[in-house]
């Protein structure tokens, strides 16, 4: 039974003639770049966070008349095709955050004023919450959709190298290696996310965009190969109930349905990993005797002292509860490293079940990603035997590279072994994979991860702790084993919409 439902675990199906994943930065801001060069009519871009003194080639290799600082090259295409349309619409940070990035990307409405560029910062969300999508869109012909922005310490390669300079920094500081993940589509699925962006852009301005009519040619890279040809991708989405308009947790439905619908195999790549219900489903699959293999990549250590504070001490009570779940030995978490034992910030957002389901997005394995922030996937269900190969080869692929082995290796390991843990055990010789270990929690960190704080679920919740927890917890008891067992569609999501009924008592919305 498809996974993929419009109107519920996503908001939209189109068909994609290619579509790629882009592993690192360095990949995305090639393909970016290539792409860019060849828009005619319309440049669209959603964002955390953009910082336009991000170099897209921090090794030099950038044709002569073109900077590889993303606002001056930007302004060099506004300057030399007066036609061409170029928006930049990115999330108002908060000052905490926006101090702790140069103040940027506040900054950088100076870099384009006087120019043709529409650069806008967006902060039509609820108090505390953020725009976190990164969608990038060419003539609405090719797009671009993942975990990354174009900021100054995103740019890494898949060797993840200890001291490579080209992760220098404008301050000449050089950032940790850091692993990013985007997926590239063509086509009517590229316009999908134009629609999309558009919307966005009318909510935050009110003004409303035409599509652009077809370019003459294609802007796809000439560089980069289909990894799938003529797919169905889906496009999921995150939104808050606030300002009049009903929230939106297809993303969240999504994760839960994939959970449920797993056979062998369930692969996740995340940032944050505190969601009780998506653990929950997860500690139910691991209590089936031949239920799937649960293996989670993340960072070993936040990067922010506040997610340290939360994120990291929330995460710990979920590893605790999937160890105790985990009677049949079928999960495993893990942080990378450098092959000098440097820690790898991991930022992408990747998620693949079986050899079936492959997701690319924003939304973090957290609360907040489910019904708080803005969010936005891509995600693609093989329909053929060569999209099988493709999505077991991402997932394949993805392991590899961070213990310094190909995708093919991986394969002939899972074969060798019978699953991708064996597979990991026999090729993580060096290390480079070490098992996350669960904090040992001080009583005010017990509180902080008991109840959540900094990760809310909604705006029912975003300021009302003791709700969050009840709700919450509520929620993850659904997946109980014994709750299952007498429903008959539990095989289904299970969420239903969490928004406050009119007349009950909830927080009132900023603005």
């Amino acid at each position: 039974m498809p996974v993929l439902e419009p109107g519920r675990t996503c908001w939209r199906t189109a068909r994609a003639d290619r579509a790629a994943f882009l592993v690192d930065t360095e990949a995305y801001f090639n393909a970016a770049y290539e792409a860019l060069r060849q828009a005619r009519r319309s440049i669209l871009l959603l964002g955390w966070g953009f910082d336009p003194r991000t170099r897209l080639f921090p090794d030099g290799e950038t044709a002569q008349d073109t900077p590889d600082e993303v606002g001056r090259f930007l302004l060099t295409l506004s300057r030399a095709r007066p036609d061409l349309d170029i928006r930049l619409l990115i999330w108002k940070s908060a000052l905490p955050i926006s101090a702790s990035q140069e103040f940027f990307p506040h900054r950088a409405r100076k870099w384009f004023e006087h120019s043709r560029i529409r650069f806008r910062l967006d902060d039509s969300v609820p108090l505390g919450a953020c725009h976190h999508q990164k969608v990038l869109v060419i003539d609405d012909a090719v797009a671009f959709c993942g975990g990354g922005d174009i900021a100054v310490d995103r740019w890494d390669t898949p060797g993840h190298l200890d001291g490579d300079r080209r992760r220098l920094m404008p301050d000449h500081d050089c950032h940790a290696p850091r692993h990013e993940v985007m997926m590239m589509v063509d086509g009517p699925a590229a316009k999908a996310l134009g629609d999309l962006a558009r919307e966005r852009w009318r909510r935050a301005t009110g003004e409303t965009l035409a599509p652009p009519p077809p370019p003459a040619e294609s802007p796809w890279p000439a560089r980069v190969p289909a990894h799938l040809k003529d797919a169905d991708i889906a496009i999921a989405r995150t939104e808050p109930a606030w300002g009049g308009r009903d929230g939106v947790a297809e993303i969240r439905r999504l994760t839960l349905a994939a959970i449920q619908a797993a056979r062998d195999t369930i692969y996740l790549e995340n940032q944050y990993f505190t969601a009780p219900p998506v653990v929950e489903a997860l500690a139910a699959r691991l209590a089936e005797p031949d239920g799937p293999e649960v293996v989670l990549i993340s960072t070993g250590d936040a990067p922010s002292w506040f997610d340290r504070l939360t994120m990291d001490r929330a995460r710990s009570n979920m590893l605790w509860r999937l160890r105790a779940a985990d009677v049949f030995g079928r999960f495993r978490a893990f942080y990378p490293t450098t092959a000098g034992g440097q820690k790898i910030i991991v930022h992408s957002k990747v998620s693949v079940f079986d050899d079936s389901l492959a997701r690319v997005g924003s939304a973090n394995l957290s609360n907040r990603s489910g019904g708080f922030d803005t969010e936005c996937e891509l995600a693609v269900e093989a329909a053929t035997p060569e999209a099988h190969l493709s999505v077991a080869a991402l997932r394949d692929r993805l392991v590899g590279h961070f213990m310094g082995h190909t995708g093919d290796a991986v394969a002939k390991a899972r074969a060798a072994g019978g699953g991708l843990i064996a597979a990991i055990e026999a090729l993580n010789r060096d290390g480079r994979l070490k098992p996350i270990q669960p904090l040992k929690l001080t009583p005010f960190g017990e509180v902080v991860a008991a109840w959540h704080l900094g990760d809310p679920a909604d705006t029912a919740d975003s300021w009302r702790v003791r709700r969050r927890r009840e709700r919450l917890y509520s929620q993850a008891r659904l997946f109980d084993p014994q709750v299952l067992l007498h429903r008959r569609d539990w095989r289904d999501p299970l969420i239903p919409d969490e928004s406050p009924s009119p007349g009950e008592d909830g927080p009132t919305p900023p603005g």
